[in-house]
């Protein structure tokens, strides 16, 4: 697509080359920045600021975030970046962990997998070559099926309170949702998160019916205590992008913590005087 197209496609295009300008001369600071969605993969950033307001305002001093299908590397590399920035804005440490095979996309099991997109093979990583250019991130190499259950036994593991789900496939997402199927203190009583492949184009045609969007539905059908729901006040701020339709949140009503208050306290509405 060419930049006319591009511009006659965003519903406002002069505000988004203001936010763009404004993110690559880096005007004002992070939090700024963030707030207007003017940030290189802004959907990193907001799973990342949410988390780590949630956990501080649980008194969590560390929470772990994850990215579900890492491929070259890039997105791993901006979540080192803006968890770095975030670390600044509140006092709580991330860790990060990027969940891969290495070999790319395994082959396609049926339908749901979208065969007429995707091929085994796609995104292998270079795994020398991302170890080297990564600052804090762990690479956990595998089979998601297989590296899961020792994952969440770590014994230095914070909660979970941000993932990346970009397996692609309806079968590896939904051995990614096997993470929320574990011990609740393993987790924020919400866990944000962004599924990338729920949009795509013209050719990928995602449904609820296939990929990512069939797992999120099919993993809210099988649990009734869990369940992953759009933020719909962030939906109704569509002018940041279209990134804010790729985000859910996992809602564990069952954690010990769910209830608990983090809100304002003062929320009163008192009448004026006359």
């Amino acid at each position: 697509m060419g930049f006319l197209e591009k511009f006659f496609a965003e519903p406002a295009p002069l505000r988004t080359i203001l936010r763009r300008a404004i993110g690559r001369l880096r005007i004002g600071s992070f939090a700024f920045r963030y707030r207007i969605g003017a940030l290189d993969r802004p959907h990193y950033a907001y799973i990342l600021y949410q988390a780590a307001q949630l956990a501080a305002r649980l008194g969590l001093p560390r929470i772990s975030a994850i990215e579900f299908g890492v491929a070259g590397g890039n997105g791993l590399v901006w979540m080192e970046r803006h968890a770095e920035a975030i670390e600044k804005l509140f006092p709580v440490k991330i860790d990060i962990y990027g969940f891969d095979t290495g070999g790319g996309l395994p082959e396609p099991k049926d339908y749901r997998d979208l065969p007429y997109h995707w091929q085994g093979g796609f995104f292998a990583m270079d795994q020398d070559a991302l170890r080297a250019r990564l600052k804090r991130a762990e690479l956990v190499i595998g089979e998601v099926a297989e590296t899961m259950p020792a994952f969440l036994e770590r014994a230095d593991l914070a909660p979970v309170g941000a993932v990346s789900h970009d397996f692609d496939f309806y079968s590896s997402t939904m051995e990614g949702l096997s993470l929320f199927e574990g011990a609740a203190e393993r987790m924020l009583p919400r866990v944000y998160c962004y599924f990338d492949d729920t949009i795509g184009t013209d050719m990928e045609l995602y449904s609820d019916f296939t990929g990512e969007r069939l797992a999120i539905e099919d993993f809210n059908r099988a649990n009734d205590r869990r369940k992953i729901g759009i933020p719909y006040y962030l939906r109704a701020r569509a002018a940041l992008g279209a990134w804010v339709h790729q985000i859910w949140v996992c809602h564990l009503f069952d954690h010990p913590r769910y209830n608990q208050f983090i809100s304002s306290a003062d929320q009163q509405l008192p009448l004026p005087p006359k």
